[in-house]
């Protein structure tokens, strides 16, 4: 008698994904702690900002609206542009009031970081004193000469014409009636200009 042998089916078995071991967690975690530490994600980042073209480092800081800067190896001159701060070095005037302040001001505001500069279309490249004039930046985008000037150390300029003139204007106009700096502790006067100097300090 012949007997029928019934066919055995081989299904494929599933295969169930394996989840990572605690010791294999652990090691990930180590790793990710030790980047962050060490800041190797940081790394592309400061080397981008190194390869920058126009960031330039501050070799002396004169007062408050003028620096010397190290560009491409020659010394230059930088006069912020659109801002005047009181005198501290001119040989025609005594020290004026918030004088040091102001220079004391920009040299923290500025510290080590490297800044930008920007020309204006308005504003001539130089100055009678052979300075370049500029916009000077701070790498998170702070404009410094507006910034002397919203927070009380130096007036808006009125000498000549510049782009940022009504923006400069409206900070001084800020700072004057929140009494912030020299507008709380001078006694600031009218120049020939039709815009503010300080007085002598005492």
């Amino acid at each position: 008698m012949s007997t029928t042998e019934t066919p055995i089916h081989v299904y494929p078995q599933k295969h169930r994904k394996r989840k990572p071991s605690s010791a294999t967690a652990l090691a990930i975690a180590v790793f990710f702690v030790l980047i962050y530490q060490t800041g190797w994600l940081n790394t592309p980042k400061k080397i981008l900002e190194k390869s920058q073209p126009g960031l330039y480092s501050v070799s002396r800081f004169d007062d408050g609206d003028t620096i010397v800067i190290n560009m491409d190896g020659t010394l230059e001159k930088i006069r912020f542009i659109g801002v005047d701060t009181p005198e501290t070095h001119d040989p025609r005037k005594v020290v004026q009031c918030f004088g040091q302040a102001a220079s004391e001001y920009t040299k923290n505001l500025i510290d080590n970081k490297k800044i930008r500069l920007e020309s204006d279309p308005l504003s001539s490249n130089r100055d009678r004193y052979n300075r370049l004039l500029r916009y000077v930046y701070l790498p998170d985008g702070t404009l410094v000469n507006q910034k002397l000037i919203s927070e009380g150390y130096g007036f808006a300029y009125t000498g000549f014409p510049f782009t940022k003139s009504s923006d400069f204007v409206l900070a001084q106009k800020s700072a004057r009636e929140n009494n912030k700096g020299l507008w709380n502790d001078c006694t600031p006067a009218i120049n020939k200009y039709g815009g503010y100097t300080s007085n002598d300090d005492n």
